[in-house]
């Protein structure tokens, strides 16, 4: 009798499974998909801060460079440096900030301007930035959907 349980109780432990070496990366994928998708909605959000409605051009796209700055000017006209704003005159002081070393060349500026803004305070701080040596400006805008 007392054999027929030890047999009994050896025999459950060698019909029991091995544990598994497997890794199930079904869940893993999914974190990973929702992660891509937050990722791909919200990094446009990111390119800037400063809320501008940019006036539409059918012209091609630059490519990026790293060393640029972003200068927006909003709807009441403020300027921002790279999503700092800068306070009235300060121009002048913010741009010698950013442009590097003397005898360096100049970094390439976006200029972002909404659309609601005087042609005349876009070109003060056009003049602005040419005054401080800025040459390579690129005025940018929105897409265009209409056809020629």
């Amino acid at each position: 009798m007392g054999m027929g349980v030890m047999s009994s109780s050896r025999r459950g432990r060698s019909s029991r499974r091995a544990p598994m070496a497997e890794i199930n990366v079904t869940p893993f994928v999914d974190v990973m998909l929702v992660l891509l998708i937050i990722f791909m909605v919200t990094a446009p959000l990111l390119a800037s801060g400063v809320p501008v409605e940019l006036p539409e051009s059918r012209a091609n796209p630059l490519d990026q460079d790293p060393e640029q700055f972003t200068i927006a000017l909003d709807r009441e006209g403020f300027i921002y440096v790279d999503d700092t704003l800068v306070e009235d005159g300060a121009l002048p002081q913010a741009l010698d900030a950013i442009s590097g070393p003397q005898g360096s060349e100049k970094p390439l500026i976006n200029l972002r301007a909404d659309t609601s803004l005087d042609y005349g305070r876009v070109m003060a701080v056009m003049g602005e930035l040419n005054n401080a040596g800025f040459n390579s400006i690129s005025l940018v805008t929105t897409g265009s959907a209409e056809a020629p």
